[in-house]
């Protein structure tokens, strides 16, 4: 079953550690259709969060995260690396979720290059999509939590608030 809207429109407290355990589908040209379990996933919310590009305003590049959830936002990290993340609650309220990790391809950079998801997804819906989309089969892991990954900048506070969401593994 493919996530609807509602899923999306809660906050990103509640919606990250949701996603966990549910499937992130691709449709590539040819039709082939890649599939990947979400293991792990990140929170950035809000202005005051130093971790989230939203703490430094309004930009054309934040923009999107003031908008409706259930949108795709793409960014190209460190120059190389598309990484993708799902808009979540209510509009003027930035927030998102960062898909960090598959069950096989450990990494946001890894996880986005096998889909093929690059910046042309960037602010297009996650629901009624038919070339990404998040399934939900049922499957249900036991879930902990640990700092956020890579946002040294973000001072100690915000760098090791437990807003990282990972698939025990068995």
């Amino acid at each position: 079953m493919k996530l609807n809207e509602d899923f999306f429109n809660r906050d990103a407290l509640e919606v990250a550690p949701d996603l966990i355990g549910k499937i992130v589908a691709r449709k590539l040209d040819d039709g082939t259709i890649l599939r990947e379990r979400i293991a792990e996933t990140e929170v950035y919310r809000g202005e005051e969060d130093l971790g989230c590009h939203a703490s430094k305003g309004r930009t054309k590049r934040t923009e999107i995260l003031y908008g409706e959830s259930g949108i795709i936002y793409v960014y190209l990290c460190y120059g190389m690396h598309w990484l993708m993340n799902v808009i979540t609650g209510e509009r003027e309220q930035p927030q998102g979720v960062l898909l960090r990790c598959g069950t096989l391809k450990n990494g946001p950079a890894k996880l986005t290059k096998y889909l093929q998801i690059d910046g042309s997804f960037n602010g297009e819906k996650i629901c009624g999509n038919d070339r990404v989309w998040i399934e939900d089969d049922g499957f249900r892991p036991d879930i902990i939590t640990a700092p956020r990954v890579g946002i040294d900048y973000a001072g100690e506070y915000w760098k090791n608030v437990k807003w990282r969401y990972i698939a025990e593994k068995e």
